[in-house]
């Protein structure tokens, strides 16, 4: 590089330094103000939504709008300490996360609490914790681990293929017990995808799409309640009172909402007729009482969130930085994914999973570990800059250097 090139990289570099001062940017400021803006736009939402069965359940209309502030209070101290964790931690430990996760599945089983048939808590005072959601994340850390420690036997030979899919198999083993197929195909989805970004044979795919759609079909087939499920989504309308009760209850919600809704706190299915109005069904409230304009709007601050973080988990691909970027990438698809399932399953695009929709619905487990999940992509893009600054400043030395010498 000439003089007049290391000149325009050094006042590159100077103007770089001025701006930061001015207003230094560590991290992706727009991406931590959209999640604190669902998660205000979630507790409206769910306060909304959840105020006449509080009423009903704890003679306190607030009850459950309260708890969520709490829960709110809990995911942002979870996410201001596990920032300060540096990606290398997660590195270091993915195979432990994954054995924690083994065994908290194990202890639901064991010591958790069933609520409406399923065996999914664990208590914990506070709150219960759903043992599914942690499970989620620590399997993705160690999805993402995989990836890079065996990244050549993966494109090579089917073996490699199949060791992550053998520890997912373990996984979902135990969470089909509680039972929680929502959380199965979730993670079935988001490990494939990583498999298919990280560069594995079509073949391979075309044998792991099939196999697991027979497992999908017969697993759905084995349980009557899942059966049931299919059948009302299928057509609702034939049992508007029994297995097709909750799905026409948001259907009509979505009807009532029409193009502007009836405005907040307006809504009438939430008037106990739609059940689970606040957590699974939170978006046929959003649509009832904000409209199609308000929940397209809601759709569209989601998708822009999944963007800006597969944009991070591309930075850091491109850095070199494989773990850092496929645990942003599984973390992208798992949101993205999970949006997709929810509001399908409220428009009757799905069968009713069981999801929560991320950030806004009522879920103390749900809306800490994506809480964290977001702060462990703040802190991939946290690294990156400063990584950045690095490699801008070894420049900026070389180009002192060479007019010293010059």
């Amino acid at each position: 590089m000439n003089k007049i090139g290391f000149g325009l990289v050094n006042l590159a570099r100077h103007k770089t330094k001025e701006e930061q001062v001015v207003e230094p940017q560590f991290y992706d400021r727009f991406l931590l103000l959209m999640t604190l803006c669902l998660m205000c736009f979630g507790w409206i939402m769910v306060t909304s939504a959840s105020m006449p069965v509080a009423e009903k359940l704890y003679n306190n209309e607030y009850y459950i709008s309260i708890k969520h502030a709490i829960f709110i209070a809990i995911s942002l101290i979870s996410m201001t300490v596990v920032f300060m964790f540096r990606m290398e931690w997660w590195r270091k430990y993915n195979m432990h996360l994954l054995l924690v996760a083994i065994v908290l599945l194990i202890l639901v089983l064991l010591v958790g609490n069933t609520v409406n048939g399923s065996r999914r808590w664990l208590p914990l005072g506070i709150f219960n914790l759903q043992a599914a959601e942690v499970a989620k994340l620590f399997f993705f850390a160690f999805l993402a681990g995989y990836m890079v420690r065996q990244h050549e036997q993966l494109l090579e030979n089917f073996k490699g293929f199949l060791k992550p899919l053998g520890v997912f198999t373990v996984l979902a083993v135990l969470l089909l017990q509680q039972p929680d197929l929502g959380t199965v195909i979730v993670m079935f989805v988001t490990t494939m995808a990583l498999l298919f970004l990280a560069g594995a044979r079509i073949w391979q795919f075309i044998a792991l799409i099939g196999s697991g759609l027979v497992a999908v079909v017969s697993l759905i087939l084995l349980e009557p309640y899942r059966l049931r499920r299919v059948t009302s989504f299928l057509d609702p309308w034939a049992d508007p009172f029994g297995s097709g009760y909750q799905l026409t209850q948001s259907l009509m919600a979505y009807g009532r909402g029409d193009w502007a809704g009836l405005g907040l706190g307006n809504s009438i299915q939430k008037l106990d007729y739609l059940p689970e109005a606040h957590t699974d069904f939170i978006a046929a409230v959003i649509a009832e009482e904000l409209g199609f304009v308000g929940l397209s709007i809601l759709v569209v601050v989601l998708g822009v969130l999944v963007h800006r973080i597969l944009r991070i988990g591309s930075k850091a691909m491109e850095k070199e930085e494989h773990y850092n970027g496929y645990f942003a990438y599984a973390i992208g698809i798992w949101v993205a994914f999970q949006v997709f399932v929810n509001i399908g399953a409220s428009t009757g695009l799905l069968p009713t999973k069981g999801l929560t929709l991320p950030f806004i619905s009522y879920g103390g487990s749900s809306l800490i570990l994506f809480s964290i999940a977001m702060a462990v992509v703040l802190r991939i893009d946290y690294e990156l800059r400063q990584k950045e600054d690095v490699e801008l400043e070894v420049i900026s030395e070389e180009g002192a250097d060479y007019e010293h010498i010059s």
